[in-house]
């Protein structure tokens, strides 16, 4: 393998370096060591080192808690911003106008960024009243369903930290400001699959939202669907669920279609 990548780089370019250490940490299948990835793309330690702790201040590559290198929150945004916006554009749009003919309510895709969820694709409903909230809009992770069903992702012990963090500003009257709270429902929420907004991040909207999984089989973004409260309850968007999952294997296939099928081998 390290031939295979010494053919492959233009030897004394940093540009090249930088672009291979993020194509072998994008396709791992494990979380790789800098020694592994000096030793695998043929790149003296002291200079892997220095390219890897750029790449860490700019968020496109961070280490996990043992050390290893793993995608940062921008090369992930990226990643996801080159599946979404790519070829399976015209299905992934059809999988969502079937489901907001399903349910006659307005659905859509978000991805995390830090502590927002980001909406990357909608589709409306046709109802007269509509709560408008356009592709490209951010909404707390802590108070929304697909943020909070991202936050349910997390190891217990990871996601108390980032509670602790979390601003948790009152954004309705039903917004939960209390960490120890926030955590329960963060608990159920990882053993249903399904992520719940009652009123929570706008007064008079519920929601529901359910994972969409990557190729890796982790949480890639979620699936949505919201309404006003004077047209629906929670419990009728709750009732949607086996529609919502649906959907979202449809769309994780899609992921999984546009992702590269050969993978860099642990070495």
């Amino acid at each position: 393998m390290t031939g295979e990548w010494a053919e492959r780089r233009s030897k004394g370019s940093s540009i090249a370096r930088v672009l291979e250490i993020i194509e072998a940490v994008a396709q791992a299948e494990r979380a790789l060591s800098p020694a592994e990835l000096a030793l695998m793309l043929d790149i003296p330690r002291p200079s892997i080192h220095r390219l890897l702790q750029q790449l860490q201040a700019e968020s496109y590559l961070q280490l996990n808690p043992r050390g290893s290198v793993v995608p940062g929150d921008r090369l992930q945004r990226i990643a996801m911003g080159v599946l979404y916006a790519g070829r399976h554009k015209a299905l992934r749009q059809s999988i969502l106008q079937r489901l907001a003919r399903e349910t006659g309510e307005t659905c859509g895709i978000a991805i995390p960024d830090g502590i927002d969820m980001v909406y990357v694709d909608r589709v409306q409903c046709n109802w007269p009243l509509q709560i408008h909230l356009p592709i490209g809009s951010h909404v707390p992770v802590w108070c929304s369903a697909s943020g909070k069903l991202y936050l349910s992702s997390f190891p217990r012990a990871r996601r108390q930290q980032i509670l602790r963090s979390l601003p948790l500003e009152r954004l309705s009257r039903n917004t939960i400001t209390d960490p120890e709270a926030l955590e329960a429902a963060l608990r159920v929420i990882g053993e249903t699959g399904l992520g719940v907004d009652n009123e929570e991040f706008i007064d008079g909207m519920v929601a529901c939202s359910v994972p969409i999984h990557g190729p890796d089989g982790r949480l890639h973004a979620c699936l949505f669907v919201h309404a006003p409260t004077l047209r629906r309850s929670l419990s009728e968007l709750e009732a949607m669920a086996p529609l919502l999952r649906r959907a979202a294997g449809e769309l994780a296939e899609l992921l999984l279609e546009a992702s590269p099928q050969d993978g860099v081998r642990p070495v």
